[in-house]
């Protein structure tokens, strides 16, 4: 009798995404209708809330320690300073060129189609802007006056400097570093463990999330932006089906199709969760395991690029700008849409790392080009949602630079990457009860034979 074919993790994910979706709207039409106010107390806020937030905490509580034994490990495996320097410059280059070329489109297509025209937005909606931080001080404050607290804030910029800088150093020393090495790979091996135990629950969380998110916001805040709303989601489509596998294409050779097939699992986190740096332990899992990156590579693209790549975030900048330069029939013209570009693609560096950038890369560029800083209030309502599709895209751009770097380093595996099977995860990767067990059944018979 044939085994049955275990289930892969990618689709129970997708199940509960979907199943998330549905019941998250069923709930909000309850409570349209004036009921459901138990299951709105009790499940959305209470069980929902609880499983899902206990589930993102869980990627962030991996995220310092993944990003700093990945990272040390990754220049050990480069092993010369002169490719640590090419990686980072091509990384760097990639990812400022995907969120100018990003950004453009955006700025193309709604002014093409002239979203907010003829929509007579009141001033009623307010939003206040938080002060961005210059970039003089951005570049000051990569290098840690504490790396405990850089670490206990989750300050990737200054905790990717320093792990860099111990990897260097690691170089530096030779052999009588060996012992230290060999405990940062194991470290690393142990931290990859770890992310396939805390997968292990994903379906159910990502289920959590998209059946509160969804009870909260419902379809009504869509119906009343729809103009805005579907011209953002149509240029992040745009972005990631067209310009970033064109790209891909282009600079790698590989297969467009295998990528996006391979991205699945990884978008649905970020759109779960909304944060590009929570999903860095499920990129970088995808990235070496099923994109075939060496670790050497992944390991500083992926956590770089989760702080730097801005390309959801400056689409929604260009949308969001020409819609309520039209809403309160502000012209800018060429220089203002170029202005619009130059400003998002060096805020996208100033502003990383800083919690509520989006708003506060949007904000910069409002006061840049004269428009409204309260018009932000207007599309407040609807960005949550929104927020969820274009960190799908933000970290689609980290995998795809991560896959064009490694090949243009020769660290590219082309066997994993074609392997439409390679790094599946399945039932018996996560099925850690077995190990379990096993061990403390042997830690006892060690007691009893003492």
């Amino acid at each position: 009798m044939a085994e049955k074919k275990k289930m892969s993790l990618t689709v129970k994910v997708l199940i509960g995404m979907a199943l998330g979706i549905v019941v998250g709207l069923g709930i909000n039409l309850m409570h349209l209708n004036g009921a459901g106010t138990f299951v709105n107390n009790y499940i959305t806020n209470g069980l929902f809330l609880i499983v899902g937030k206990m589930f993102v905490t869980s990627l962030k509580m991996l995220v310092v320690p993944l990003v700093i034994f990945s990272l040390i490990t990754g220049v050990l495996g480069i092993g010369d300073i002169r490719a640590l320097g090419k990686v980072g410059g091509k990384s760097f280059a990639l990812y400022m060129l995907t969120t100018a070329v990003a950004i453009a489109v955006a700025i193309a297509v709604a002014a093409g189609l002239g979203i907010g025209e003829g929509v007579h937005m009141t001033t009623e909606a307010s939003f206040t802007a938080k002060e961005a931080p210059a970039l003089s001080s951005v570049l000051i404050n990569i290098i840690p006056s504490n790396f405990i607290d850089a670490m206990a804030k989750g300050n990737m910029l200054q905790i990717i400097f320093f792990s860099i800088l111990i990897g260097i150093s690691m170089l530096m020393v030779g052999k009588k570093a060996q012992p230290v090495v060999e405990l940062v790979e194991i470290g690393n091996e142990i931290m990859m463990k770890m992310v396939n135990i805390v997968m292990a629950v994903a379906p159910y969380a990502v289920f959590a999330l998209l059946a509160r998110a969804m009870a909260n916001l419902g379809l009504g805040l869509l119906v009343d932006l729809a103009g805005y709303v579907l011209v953002l989601i149509g240029v992040l489509m745009l972005h990631l089906f067209v310009t970033l596998m064109l790209v891909l294409k282009l600079f790698s050779g590989k297969s467009p199709a295998m990528f996006l097939k391979k991205m699945r699992e990884t978008q649905v986190f970020a759109f779960s969760t909304s944060s590009s740096n929570a999903t860095i332990p499920v990129t970088l899992r995808t990235v070496v395991k099923r994109l075939g990156v060496n670790n050497s590579v992944a390991s500083f693209t992926v956590p770089f690029g989760a702080t730097i790549n801005m390309d959801g975030t400056a689409i929604m900048q260009g949308v969001a700008t020409v819609f309520i330069a039209n809403a309160y029939g502000v012209h800018l013209g060429i220089t203002g849409y170029l202005t619009v570009i130059l400003m998002s693609v060096l805020a996208s560096i100033g502003t990383a790392g800083v919690p509520g950038v989006g708003l506060i890369m949007l904000s910069m560029v409002f006061t840049q080009v004269g428009l409204p800083v309260e018009g932000i209030g207007l599309i407040l309502g609807v960005d949550r949602l929104l927020d969820m599709t274009r960190t799908a895209v933000n970290v689609s751009g980290d995998a795809a630079v991560s896959v064009i770097v490694a090949k243009s380093e020769g660290k590219l595996n082309n066997d994993i990457y074609d392997d439409p099977d390679a790094g599946v995860v399945t039932d018996d990767d996560l099925d850690i009860d077995e190990s379990v067990e096993q061990e403390l059944a042997h830690i006892i018979e060690e007691t009893e034979n003492k």
